[in-house]
């Protein structure tokens, strides 16, 4: 063998025990993804240096170094209280609205067989799979505009054209298929009161904004109105010569019926249930106030129910059993139509800050967390004084109170004075007015 073919030989022989020494050294230091050391970090997996010689592991006493750079931001929970409305309001109402449930496509592989057209016969057509929903309709106060959208998913769209400048109030009856609306006629101190129909929704076929809102007006100067519990009804007062007379108009039928006439014209009425319409003095801080009852249906004659309370406020609950009221230093409390006694329930806010479960047995309120004035509640009324709220459940029974929400720890939070409370069926949301500025709200509750 001449020299120059061992040298290369020798050199071969040198590169093969590397090789091999390699291997068994990287055979010996491998390990096991989610085993102690090298987790499953796919750059670590690339590191030709390893871990720089250090034992693998954390010493005792000694936490691991981040050197990543990343700082976790703060939890996001779920968003529970939501602006509804793009725009004040006159009113709203909440119903229960039918969508189609949005199915994702299911792809199922196919064979060449499976593509060529087969016959069928006795095929019947599968309807879309539905559900019932919560959802939301509410009057613009600026053109009388409606617009609609769900309460689980906020997409605000309009569904009437017809323009009403200016409403200051408005009500929905019939499950939201009719409007009331009230508003001063221009250039005048003239109420103006019209009920308009609001066309059928086709499933599915809701993007038209342009519906048209037709109707017929009721006698001018009507003092107040109130609905009736299912909505197929309303009441409304209206002065003839010196006396003041109760009337319902059925919104289905148009059919109209005089409940109560009274020489007292000062009253605030409301509907709880189809045999009991409550009529409540209104308020004045030094003036003594009363709450009056009247069957609709069996006897027409106004029975006092309790008052004497000044500044007195109320608010009936569903079966009429209760009745919330408040006073003029805006102590809460409830009065039992059965047992004529009264509890109080230790919080102070206005009835017309809360809304009754449909059980009757828990209310909602909105409830200020400082209150600095007196003569209450008149100088709430002329927003002389105004309210930053937090939202407590009340339960009746026990009189137990839990605080479900204070709007300013909310990301964004605004302070908020609470009016024209509402649940929707499922009791799962709490809806309301910002007297403020008069923006429509939502509140989770599950």
């Amino acid at each position: 063998m001449s020299k120059r073919n061992f040298i290369l030989l020798i050199i071969v022989l040198v590169i093969i025990v590397l090789v091999v020494f390699g291997f068994l050294y990287m055979r010996q230091n491998a390990q096991t993804p989610g085993e102690d050391g090298g987790g499953t970090n796919f750059l670590s997996q690339f590191n030709p240096f390893g871990t720089g010689g250090k034992p693998s592991g954390t010493p005792t006493g000694q936490e691991p170094v981040d050197v990543s750079g990343y700082e976790p931001g703060p939890e996001q929970g779920e968003i529970k209280l939501k602006k509804v409305s793009s725009m004040p309001i006159a009113g709203f109402t909440v119903y229960a609205k039918e969508r189609l449930i949005e199915v994702p496509p299911i792809i199922t592989p196919t064979t060449p067989e499976e593509t060529d057209p087969k016959p069928t016969t006795n095929t019947k057509p599968v309807p879309p799979a539905t559900e019932f929903v919560s959802a939301l309709r509410y009057v613009d106060r600026t053109n009388g505009n409606i617009y609609q959208t769900f309460a689980d998913k906020i997409e605000e769209r309009r569904f009437s054209g017809t323009v009403i400048p200016k409403v200051y109030e408005a009500f929905f009856g019939n499950k939201g298929e009719v409007v009331i609306m009230r508003y001063l006629k221009e250039g005048s101190e003239v109420i103006a009161t019209f009920v308009g129909n609001l066309p059928k929704e086709v499933l599915g076929g809701d993007t038209t904004g342009e519906n048209e809102v037709k109707g017929s007006f009721l006698p001018e100067n009507i003092r107040d109105v109130s609905l009736s519990a299912d909505g197929k009804s309303m009441l409304y007062l209206f002065n003839v010569e010196e006396n003041i007379v109760g009337t319902t108009l059925n919104l289905i039928t148009n059919q109209k019926a005089q409940i109560f006439d009274s020489p007292y014209t000062e009253w605030l009425p409301q509907w709880p249930n189809s045999k009991l319409m409550t009529l409540t003095t209104k308020p004045a801080s030094g003036v003594s106030g009363f709450v009056y009852g009247v069957d609709p249906i069996n006897n027409k004659n106004l029975r006092q129910i309790f008052g004497n309370i000044n500044g007195l406020t109320t608010l009936t609950s569903p079966d009429g059993k209760s009745i919330l009221y408040g006073n003029n230093t805006l102590s809460l409390g409830v009065y039992s139509t059965d047992t004529k006694t009264t509890e109080v329930l230790g919080i102070k806010t206005l009835p017309e800050k809360c809304v009754w479960s449909s059980g009757s047995d828990a209310i909602y309120c909105g409830v200020p967390k400082s209150i600095a004035s007196t003569g209450y509640p008149d100088v709430w009324y002329r927003g002389e004084t105004s309210f930053e709220d937090q939202y407590w459940k009340i339960d009746i029974e026990t009189g137990n109170a839990t605080l479900v929400l204070d709007p300013i720890t909310v990301e964004g939070g605004e302070e908020i004075d609470t009016i024209k409370l509402a649940l929707d069926v499922d009791e799962n949301y709490l809806f309301f007015v910002n007297k403020k500025d008069s923006y429509l709200w939502e509140l989770k509750l599950d």
